[in-house]
């Protein structure tokens, strides 16, 4: 049954978004039916006007939908025919000459796909070509990002491994090598159990020399941040949870993070400069596995013990124009937050702003820069489109 669910005033579906009917028989004796397929992650484009999202078998593909101007969003793609077992994720590059996504997959392997068709009124088209498929990992690849300059990708798994690659897309001014050429740049080894999520997030020239750093979540318990120093990928902090952790976001300016956790609850995280580190005054235990003094610090600040009554299973933070430290959730239900005004980073006070008791839910997605839209996937293998009401108050 896939009837509108019941939803706060400040949050409802405004459309459904359902895996295509198959048929079998001859033109005479027809029939259509609708395979059982989970829909696992949902990503948009950078400019909001596509929508992908990636399913199970028996489908192991990936469906992109085009933003129309009545607000609707109709099918116009499927990239199908290259993994062979379950797509788990996907990622569109935020700077590249066509659209690009990068694709996950249980069969170990990762799919970098473009559409060739230059954008413009052209984009509703199915011109999209895999142009690489990278090997590497030993089991489940299950979760894949671009950096903001798409000239990094990173890859995890069960392998317990984080693998960052290096990438040149078609005409990106930057690129170090022919068009098309991705290489393994690292592989970042330290956890004890399958990595299920990794981001990339703005160093603030707080760890290392690199812009950005790279942080992963484990069912071993633990995040790990990762950062770059003179060409070389390094460990600089593990922060360790209680709960098996599933996923992870980062606010848009790169000084909070958030945790989903098995148990249901989410973990809430600050990045202090090193200036402010000193003023903290951190054990030996907390400072035992910095490589150097002057870097910067993440540390728990706090938690949402009861976000939800069974696994986060995907969180995402809104853009900055959505209201200040508004984040939604989803699994057993989707649930969107907000920050209260008596509010401090060192102490956060977030409450839910509203929710609705739509179950089974997979993924949450916020639109890239409208505040009023999202997106979850679930395991009825559904697309839904949120509205949500009432931004800024």
């Amino acid at each position: 049954n896939h009837s509108m669910p019941k939803s706060s005033p400040n949050l409802a579906c405004q459309q459904i978004l359902h895996p295509p009917a198959h048929s079998i028989g001859s033109e005479e004796c027809m029939i259509e039916f609708t395979p059982k397929v989970v829909c696992w992650n949902v990503a948009f484009s950078n400019d909001g006007k596509l929508l992908a999202a990636c399913y199970g078998s028996p489908d192991n593909c990936v469906r992109i939908w085009y933003l129309q101007d009545d607000g609707s969003f109709s099918l116009v793609s499927t990239l199908k025919g290259l993994h062979t077992r379950t797509v788990r994720c996907c990622s569109f590059a935020p700077v590249s000459k066509f659209y690009t996504i990068a694709t996950a997959s249980f069969d170990g392997t990762v799919g970098i796909w473009e559409d060739t068709s230059q954008g413009g009124d052209n984009v509703i088209s199915d011109d999209w070509d895999c142009i690489a498929q990278l090997e590497g990992h030993d089991s489940e690849c299950k979760c894949v990002v671009w950096n903001a300059s798409s000239t990094l990708l990173a890859t995890c798994g069960r392998d317990k491994t984080v693998w960052l690659w290096d990438c040149c897309l078609t005409g990106n001014i930057g690129s170090g090598g022919d068009d098309g050429e991705f290489e393994c740049l690292t592989i970042l080894n330290g956890h004890e159990g399958d990595v299920k999520s990794v981001i990339f997030a703005a160093s603030h020239g707080q760890f290392g020399d690199g812009d950005e750093i790279c942080i992963s979540a484990s069912y071993d318990n633990s995040i790990r941040v990762w950062a770059e120093d003179g060409g070389e990928w390094y460990c600089a902090k593990v922060l360790t949870d209680s709960h098996t952790l599933w996923n992870l976001a980062v606010s848009p300016g790169s000084t909070r993070l958030i945790s989903g956790s098995a148990d249901g609850s989410i973990g809430i995280y600050k990045c202090y400069t090193s200036l402010e580190k000193e003023e903290l005054m951190l054990d030996d235990k907390e400072l035992e596995l910095e490589r150097s003094p002057n870097q910067g610090f993440w540390k728990f600040v706090g938690r949402l013990p009861h976000a939800h009554q069974s696994e986060v299973m995907s969180i995402s933070y809104s853009s900055a124009r959505t209201g200040h430290g508004r984040f939604a959730s989803c699994g057993d239900s989707l649930k969107i937050y907000r920050e209260a005004a008596e509010s401090t980073s060192d102490h956060p006070l977030i409450g839910v702003h509203t929710e609705s008791k739509q179950m089974d839910l997979n993924t949450v997605q916020w639109h890239p820069y409208n505040g009023s839209i999202l997106a979850t996937g679930g395991y009825d293998g559904c697309v839904r489109i949120w509205k949500y009401g009432s931004v800024k108050e």
